[in-house]
């Protein structure tokens, strides 16, 4: 009698779990387009959504457009961590951008953090937000002594953070396969789907006009300074636009299209862990990454799964078998995890900027937040009420005062490169991870 062989990913679900298990959105009714409005926001996820509730509650008559559904793209199809900071650490954006801007960088960050971590009383929305914090782990013995560094760096500016040595790694994480890690114990993790969809609520409760299924096909400005925004279904014209498309860019900002790479993320949720397992592999509840290029980000979920998310290639490839590649991958970390089987598995697209920073601003009168870079879960919910404010008269985010690079290439938003630039990552990551295997062996006994 033949065994049969374990398929870790047959059957799994090809959807997001914050889709499958977050509750209703709001139902929007189709309805014809008003001629005229205050503004329109192209987009519907967290951004557009925060954005469009701040503007209604100051008076403001606004049209949302979503191509799809609310949420339908990065919004809830992301790991739920968030996080603060960007890629660079404080004492780099003080060199890059100088003091005053780079220090107001990494304090819009955190305030993001206490924005959506504070959205459960200021707004009532129950999205499963736990403040346990982040690790991020060292790949590779060379990584060591850059997160020592961030870690004196934001203990010096008052941030909860410390370096955890090997030694005391299992305390918060069951794995050994790394060489230490940076603990920053302000951030969270958030179930993204009931984050969205408690926006939702807010935003229609608040009087956004939502329209689903309706393109933005061309943003035009106009001689009074006003702006034609051109849909699928008609045109509405504006004083203000928001494009909030990130990942989802299209040609309905071009100038943004050029200054954004859409980068596929994918991830696997396995099934619901048994509790004692659970524990063993995140005793604390921290959300993980590494320092490889490559990266692997991890959690368990409130409902106690496994999430194992990273972008695990840049060549075109089927959900199924990046699937496969990722479980590969989160059994290298955990081996506890083999015999698991995998429920859900899914993509999506996150926009990267050659800055490696995500952008606010305006052109003319239409303003836009885009390039998440992978932290969008913590920064856009509170850019889109800043911009909102912004749009009012208030001050411009910190992040609108840096400039906004153009992608030096020849390029129209579709990054044919990205294949070859994930080799020479891949590459940079094997390098980092030589005699990895030797130097995390336990010693041999006499």
């Amino acid at each position: 009698m033949t065994r049969a062989i374990f398929d870790p990913v047959a059957g799994a679900e090809q959807r997001s779990l914050w889709q499958a298990t977050m509750p209703p959105l709001p139902a929007v009714a189709a309805h014809a387009l008003p001629d005229a409005v205050d503004v329109v926001i192209v987009g519907g996820g967290i951004t557009g959504l925060s954005a469009g509730r701040e503007l209604t509650r100051s008076g403001a008559s606004v049209v949302l457009l979503e191509s799809e559904t609310l949420g339908w793209g990065a919004s809830t199809r992301n790991g739920g961590m968030v996080l603060s900071g960007h890629k660079y650490g404080i004492a780099e954006l003080v060199v890059r951008y100088g003091a005053e801007i780079g220090r107001a960088l990494f304090a819009e960050s955190v305030a993001s953090v206490n924005h959506v971590v504070g959205l459960r009383e200021t707004e009532g929305i129950d999205a499963d937000i736990e403040r346990r914090g982040h690790l991020d782990l060292a790949y590779g013995e060379g990584d060591v002594a850059g997160l020592r560094a961030a870690a004196d760096e934001l203990m010096d500016a008052g941030s909860p953070a410390r370096y955890v040595p090997r030694s005391e790694l299992r305390a918060e994480i069951g794995t050994d396969a790394y060489f230490g890690g940076l603990l920053v114990e302000r951030d969270a993790g958030v179930h993204p789907g009931k984050l969205t969809v408690g926006l939702a609520h807010r935003a229609v409760e608040a009087g956004v006009d939502v329209h689903e299924g309706t393109r933005a096909t061309a943003i035009r400005p106009q001689r009074d300074g006003r702006v034609v925004v051109e849909t699928t279904r008609g045109a509405v014209l504006a004083r203000h636009v928001l494009v909030a498309t990130n990942g989802y860019t299209d040609g309905v900002a071009p100038a943004l299209r050029r200054r954004v790479m859409p980068i596929g993320s994918y991830i696997i949720a396995t099934d619901v862990l048994d509790p004692g397992l659970a524990a063993e592999l995140s005793p604390r509840g921290r959300m993980f990454f590494d320092t490889k290029n490559f990266l692997y980000y991890w959690r368990t979920t409130p409902d106690g799964r496994m999430l194992f998310g990273g972008r695990a290639s840049f060549w075109p490839m089927s959900i199924e078998r990046v699937a496969r590649i990722l479980h590969r991958g989160m059994l290298e970390v955990h081996p506890q995890l083999r015999g698991v089987p995998i429920r859900f598995m899914w993509g999506g697209k996150i926009a990267f900027t050659y800055d490696r920073m995500p952008h606010a601003g305006r052109s003319g009168e239409t303003y836009y937040v885009t390039g998440c870079c992978g932290n969008g879960v913590a920064l856009f919910p509170y850019l889109g009420t800043l911009v909102a404010a912004w749009m009012g008269g208030g001050p411009a985010p910190a992040l609108a005062r840096i400039g906004f690079p153009l992608v030096p290439a020849p390029y129209e938003g579709r990054p044919w490169f990205l294949p070859i630039v994930g080799e020479w990552y891949r590459a940079k990551d094997r390098l980092a991870g030589r005699g990895r295997a030797k130097a995390l062996a336990p010693p041999r006994r006499p």
